[in-house]
């Protein structure tokens, strides 16, 4: 990458402040801004170091007034962490190259393949898939037979995807993530043992769904497993069988939640939140790290903590009285 302040400032509809000429090359922390770099300012527990940093460009937002000198050139725009987003967007797209495929893959006949869908080495996809124009398939995927796929969707390496799979547009899945897979369903038996529920059903992902590395999602016995519109879900989450998460829901890394659950539009679910199955979330829930539901949560817009979760006041009052017990 290299870019201007003029031109960064046509790309994000910013201003400039200052050089107008001033060039950046590579991206940095504000923190870690020498010359040469762009960095940007967003948060104000790091204002000290606009005055400190080296940078060539820093993005500010428009509003920004600066009680010292500043080094480098400002772009000035709308939101400043908006615009680095968009810029990156912007860089990644123009790197992009399409191809029909590689010679080292194995694409059924029947198969249907969008404008520019890149595939890469070692790329297996199943009869009667139909994959959306100006999707990328990296390395060693593996696409079942009948899964749909949208457009401008990113599958990268190592990625599965059983058979009969439904993925939106735009829909980001990150190395080594299993779409589909086997709910874990059995039944017990009379002499103790287990009997394997087979898994016939689905998993349906909307659009703009980002699904981190090495997460599971595990495919219904009879209809689907439902991923809605918007939702992030980091590296190593199980979803379980015939669970739905609602619109715009963000879920951090191992977040477990069991089959038959349904959470919310807009939840946000912390680092190595356990959920067990067949309860419900209301919609914009939070639910803080470590923390384990174990029952329904029926009003909306509620943060929870602990194990069992109660409501986060609730836990820190409980807590400053447990803490107290043992100083005594």
């Amino acid at each position: 990458m290299e870019y201007t302040a003029r031109k960064l400032a046509q790309i994000l509809n910013g201003t400039v402040d200052g050089n107008p000429d001033a060039v950046a090359s590579s991206f940095a922390k504000i923190e870690h801004g020498k010359p040469g770099n762009l960095s940007f300012f967003a948060n104000p527990k790091y204002e000290e170091y606009v005055y400190s940093s080296r940078a060539s460009i820093l993005l500010v937002n428009k509003d920004f007034v600066p009680s010292k000198p500043v080094t480098p050139t400002m772009v000035r725009v709308e939101n400043a962490y908006s615009a680095l987003a968009d810029l990156l967007k912007y860089d990644s797209d123009r790197r992009k190259t399409f191809r029909r495929h590689r010679g080292r893959c194995r694409i059924a006949f029947s198969a249907k393949l969008g404008k520019r869908v890149w595939v890469g080495d070692f790329v297996t996809i199943g009869k009667n898939c139909s994959i959306g124009d100006r999707t990328r398939i990296c390395d060693n995927v593996t696409i079942g037979e009948g899964t749909v796929i949208g457009k401008d969707c990113i599958i990268y390496p190592g990625v599965h995807i059983f058979p009969g799979m439904i993925i939106g547009d735009r829909v980001i899945l990150h190395a080594g993530c299993i779409i589909g897979d086997d709910g874990f369903g059995n039944a017990p038996q009379a002499d103790g043992s287990w009997r394997k529920i087979e898994h016939l059903g689905n998993v349906i992902i909307g659009n703009d769904v980002e699904v981190g590395s090495n997460t599971t999602i595990d495919r219904a016995p009879m209809e689907s497993t439902i991923i809605e519109d918007g939702v992030r879900i980091d590296n190593l989450c199980q979803i379980a069988h015939n669970v739905v998460v609602g619109k715009n829901t963000a879920m951090a890394a191992l977040t477990g939640i069991a089959g038959s659950t349904k959470i919310g539009e807009g939840c946000i679910l912390a680092g190595q939140v356990g959920i067990v199955g067949h309860v419900t979330i209301a919609d914009h829930t939070t639910v803080g790290a470590k923390s384990g539901v174990i029952g329904n949560i029926r009003k909306p817009g509620e943060t929870y903590f602990g194990t069992p979760a109660i409501l986060h006041k609730t836990y820190l009052r409980s807590y400053a009285k447990f803490k107290r017990s043992g100083e005594e």
